[in-house]
């Protein structure tokens, strides 16, 4: 899988974790500390996030990396 196509596959796991949840982006912002424009950035596939970004991402999530991946 191309690496871009890997990212917005990813990002869209994360983004239906996040709304299976309830959880708004704005709620994610302030729970993880980031900005909403680095998460959005993230879950439409835009950015390349380290896997630091992601373990803090799954931790407020209450899931696991590997949900992501």
């Amino acid at each position: 899988m191309k690496d871009g196509l890997y990212l917005i596959e990813m990002g869209k796991r994360i983004r239906a974790t996040r709304k299976a949840k309830g959880i708004s982006l704005r709620q994610l912002t302030v729970i993880t500390g980031m900005h909403k424009s680095a998460l959005s950035e993230i879950e439409n596939g835009k950015r390349n996030s380290y896997l630091l970004t992601l373990k803090l991402i799954a931790e407020k999530l209450k899931v696991d990396v590997k949900d992501f991946l």
